[in-house]
This record gives structure tokens, sequence and C-alpha cells, in this order.
């Protein structure tokens, strides 16, 4: 099986209304589809990298692209772990989850996003909440990361409820013009005093090494 070689494809993330895992072809099709019908409003743009400017089959295109370049670039010291977002069956977004030296910074980074369609119905606090629990309590995480541009509020919130406090600044070139990215952080002690929602984890132990958590 596949999962004997990539155990990575074995691992679930539950909560009470969401699964998030690996997709298989068939469902990164569809993930890419969801892009491509739209993520935000085109007055703005989340991203640090504008990928959503892209036309929609193109746009669709990157997201196949991006999920088999890091799959295919793996490495235990430097990982992305895109899980796809489902609700009650249905593919609603990206969840993502990486490190760098995890061993030794036993810290994560996430980001997501969410098919426009889905959004504002606390999804986004939802499936971060469960890399959170996998972070946290599946690899013993110390710090866990994210960040957010000024005007996205929604993001921020997300961070708010979940107990992120400020880690300063990023300025960053965005459309060609300087954008703040207000960066905020969550410790383990913060989430263990917070955390609320109910998350299993599933098939991760064999996951561990990849994850420089073993």
């Amino acid at each position: 099986m596949l999962t004997d070689h990539w155990p990575l494809f074995g691992l679930r993330l539950s909560t009470p209304r969401l699964e998030l895992r690996l997709p298989s072809d068939a469902e990164l099709a569809e993930l890419a589809e969801l892009a491509a019908d739209g993520v935000h409003d085109p007055d703005r743009m989340p991203f640090a990298v504008p990928w959503t400017d892209l036309p929609p089959r193109e746009r669709a295109r990157s997201v196949v692209q991006y999920h088999w370049l890091r799959l295919g670039n793996w490495s235990p010291g430097n990982w992305t772990l895109n899980l796809a977002v489902f609700e009650h069956g249905r593919i609603v977004g990206q969840q993502a989850i990486a490190a760098r030296d995890y061993a030794t910074l036993r810290e994560v980074d996430t980001g997501s996003w969410i098919g426009l369609r889905h959004q504002g119905r606390g999804i986004g606090t939802e499936m971060r909440a469960a890399v959170l629990h996998l972070a946290f309590a599946g690899l013993e995480a110390t710090d866990a990361t994210s960040g957010a541009f000024a005007d996205n509020s929604p993001s921020l919130r997300v961070s708010e409820k979940l107990g992120y406090e400020p880690d300063g600044i990023r300025r960053l070139t965005v459309r060609g013009k300087a954008t703040v990215q207000r960066r905020v952080r969550l410790s383990r002690a913060k989430w263990e005093s917070l955390q609320r929602t109910t998350v299993e984890i599933d098939g991760l132990a064999p996951c561990l090494p990849l994850l420089d958590a073993a």
C-alpha cells in the first residue's frame, strides 16, 4: 500500500464537523476547482505570494502543482503539509502546517485558504484548531506562528480567538506595494489554557520520522 511508503496519506485529523487529510487525485482536482471559483474579494490580496491573481484555470493548476511540489521536496528538516479540509465529506479549503528544523526548534507555522462560498461559518477557526492540536498534542511543539496582513480582519480574528499574541511585523511587497504583515505567536502554555475544540488524530505514529518528531 502507498501508506507503507508514505504514511502521511494515512494521517487524519477530525473535529466535530471537519476532516483534514491529504487529498486523493480526484479530491485534489476538486480542491483546484474550488480555488478557481474564488477565494477572496479580488480588490484585496491576503497572500504574500499573489497566486489568486492568476486566471481561474491557471489558479487551479497552481494548486495542483504546489501540492505536488511540497510532497516532492519533502524532507524531515523542511516540510509543509497541505491538508485538504472536508466538511461532512465536501471539500471546503486547505490548511497547511509547516516547519523547519523541527527537532531543534519545536515550532510550526500555519496558513490556509477557504473557498469563498464556504466562508463566514467558523470553518477557519475549527480547521486551524485541528492543526494546532496536531502540533501541540501530537508533535509536542512549543510554539505556533502565523500571520496576516493588517486588512485581513477575518484571519486576525481567528488568531485572536485561538489565543495568539502579537509577534511583530513583516514588511513585504505585494502587487507592487509595500504591505505590512502582522505576525502572531501561540505558546504551548497559552494553547493548553484555552483549547476547547475536540480533535482526534489518527495515523500519526508512522509519520513522526517524516515530521522530524520521532
